[in-house]
């Protein structure tokens, strides 16, 4: 029973670390964002690049509208570049080791895109829903 509440403990005190580092300013990559889906049906992780342009307050807007990106604003946008393979591995590889520029230009960003393939990988393994942060 002690050795459950120690656990419980240690889980504790990661989520509140992690909301801590969540809820802090990021300057926002000017080479664009990803967005990860997981297809179960194939066995893949797929990775779509799209651009934007950063505003003077820090805001992903749309290159060709200048309108804000959001995450739920239903526009459908083409993106610059797919890539897919099976492993979190195997993506990040595509990602940094190619001779046309890199797609990521600041290293936290290169982090969270690190870690939320290893989430979408750990989805496909295990079968269950991936949904980036």
């Amino acid at each position: 029973m002690k050795k459950e509440k120690s656990e419980l403990d240690k889980v504790a005190t990661k989520k509140l670390i992690d909301d801590k580092y969540s809820s802090r300013f990021i300057e926002l990559d000017p080479k664009g964002y990803f967005i990860i889906k997981v297809n179960h049906q194939t066995n893949e992780l797929i990775v779509e690049h799209f651009s934007n342009n950063i505003d003077k307050e820090g805001l992903a807007t749309d290159p060709d509208t200048g309108e804000l990106l959001g995450c739920h604003t239903g526009n459908k946008r083409k993106p610059l570049s797919i890539i897919t393979g099976r492993t979190a591995k195997e993506i990040g590889i595509k990602l940094t080791e190619r001779n046309e520029p890199l797609p990521i230009s600041k290293l936290d960003h290169a982090l969270y895109i690190g870690r939320e393939l290893q989430k979408a990988e750990y989805s496909l393994i295990n079968g269950t829903t991936y949904i980036q942060d």
